[in-house]
C-alpha cells in the first residue's frame, strides 16, 4: 500500500513539473531525426565506429563529460529545445539513463553517419532513417501509456519535429562509394533523396506530426576535411560540393511548398544552415572566431571520431576561437549561432 502511494505521489510530481514546463514552453516537446549533427549519443548503444563518447568530445559540456555528441559541448537541437522553453538538452532515445518521463519533453532518434539513403547508413553500420521512424512509433506507444491517449495525442500534434541529414549521403556515400554514382547522376541522386524526404515527412504526418522543420545542407565543401582534400586549389572550399548543397537546398525548399499544399494542417519549414555558416567561414572575426579553415581537434585537417585522440597535444585549448570542432562538425559556439538563426527565422512561427 505504501509503495502504491509513493508511486502515485511520484506520478503527480512528474505531471506537475510537466505542466509547469508546458506553461513556459512554446511547444510541448521537440522530436529529432537525423545524423551526427543532431545525435546526442544513440550511436553509443550500437555496434559502430561512428562514435564520440570519449574525450576530448564533450569537454565543454556540463560536467566536462563526453555524451556521444560530435561536439565539444551542446548541439543545435539542444539550443532549440532551450529556446522553446523546454530542457537544455535533448536526450538520446537509446540511452538507458533516460526514460519516457524525460522523452515526453524531447527525444532524439538521430544516428551519426546516417542519411536519407539506406545505403548511407550501411557504410558505417548505423541506424537507417526507416529504423529511426520505427523507434518513433515505439516512443508513441510509451508516451500514450505514460500520459494517456488524449494528452499524448496533444503532445504528438503540437510537438516540434526537427530533421537534419543529407550531408553523409553525398560525402560519405555518393562521392566515396561507387554504387550510387554508377546508378545516378548527381541531379538524379538529389531527386532520389528528395523523394525519400517526402515519404518520410508524409509518414510523420500520418502518425500525427504537424509542425516539422526540414533541415537543409551546410556549405559542406568548406568542412576542414574537404578543404584538406582540395590540395590543387590551395585548400580553399570545395566549390563543387557547395553548389550541390545549394541545389539540394533549393529542391528541399520546393518540397516544403509541395507538402504544405498537399497535406491539410501541416506546417513544414526549411531550417537552412547554409548562409549563416558560410558567413561565419567568410568573416570569422565578425562572430568572435579566429580560425575557420581547420578544426580544433588534433591537426584540424582530417580527424574526427576516434582519430580525435584524447591526448593529442595539437588539440586547441579554446574551442570558442574555432568554427569547427573536428574535421566534419562545428563547435558548440557555432551550433549556438546557427540555432539562434533558425529560431529567429524558420522556426519563429512555432516558437514566437
Amino acid at each position: 500500500m505504501a509503495h502504491s502511494k509513493v508511486s502515485s505521489w511520484l506520478l503527480i510530481v512528474q505531471l506537475f513539473f510537466m505542466l509547469l514546463t508546458k506553461s513556459n514552453a512554446k511547444v510541448p516537446a521537440i522530436i529529432v531525426f537525423g545524423d551526427s549533427s543532431v545525435d546526442p549519443g544513440n550511436n553509443n548503444h550500437i555496434e559502430t565506429i561512428a562514435r564520440s563518447n570519449f574525450m576530448p568530445y564533450g569537454r565543454d559540456f556540463a560536467g566536462g563529460r563526453p555524451t556521444g555528441r560530435f561536439s565539444n559541448g551542446r548541439i543545435t537541437t539542444d539550443f532549440i529545445s532551450e529556446a522553446a522553453g523546454l530542457k537544455q538538452t535533448v536526450p538520446a532515445y537509446l540511452d538507458p539513463a533516460y526514460n519516457i518521463s524525460d522523452f515526453a519533453f524531447g527525444v532524439s532518434f538521430a544516428s551519426a553517419g546516417t542519411g536519407y539513403d539506406n545505403a548511407t547508413a550501411d557504410v558505417l553500420g548505423v541506424i537507417p532513417l526507416w529504423k529511426e521512424l520505427e523507434y518513433y512509433k515505439e516512443y508513441q506507444k510509451k508516451l500514450r501509456a505514460y500520459l494517456g491517449d488524449t494528452k499524448a495525442n496533444e503532445v504528438i500534434s503540437e510537438a516540434l519535429y526537427a530533421t537534419s541529414l543529407g550531408t553523409n549521403d553525398f560525402l560519405e556515400n555518393y562521392y566515396t562509394m561507387p554504387q550510387r554514382r554508377s546508378q545516378y547522376t548527381i541531379d538524379q541522386y538529389q531527386a532520389f533523396l528528395v523523394g525519400i524526404a517526402k515519404n518520410f515527412i508524409t509518414n510523420l504526418y500520418n502518425l500525427g506530426a504537424r509542425k516539422i522543420s526540414l533541415g537543409g545542407l551546410p556549405p559542406m565543401g568548406c568542412m576542414p576535411l574537404e578543404r584538406t582534400r582540395n590540395i590543387g586549389n590551395g585548400n580553399e572550399c570545395m566549390e563543387s560540393y557547395n553548389i550541390v548543397a545549394v541545389n539540394f537546398n533549393e529542391k528541399l525548399s520546393g518540397l516544403v511548398m509541395e507538402l504544405n499544399k498537399e497535406l491539410p494542417g501541416i506546417q513544414v519549414v526549411l531550417s537552412n544552415p547554409y548562409d549563416p555558416l558560410l558567413q561565419m567561414i567568410k568573416n570569422p572575426s565578425s562572430y568572435g572566431f579566429e580560425v575557420a579553415s581547420v578544426a580544433c581537434c588534433a591537426t584540424g585537417l582530417f580527424e574526427m571520431g576516434y582519430a580525435c585522440a584524447r591526448y593529442n597535444l595539437l588539440t586547441c585549448k579554446d574551442a570558442n576561437k574555432y568554427i569547427f570542432w573536428d574535421a566534419f562538425h562545428p563547435t558548440e559556439k557555432t551550433d549556438r549561432i546557427i540555432a539562434d538563426h533558425v529560431v529567429k527565422t524558420a522556426l519563429s512561427k512555432f516558437l514566437a
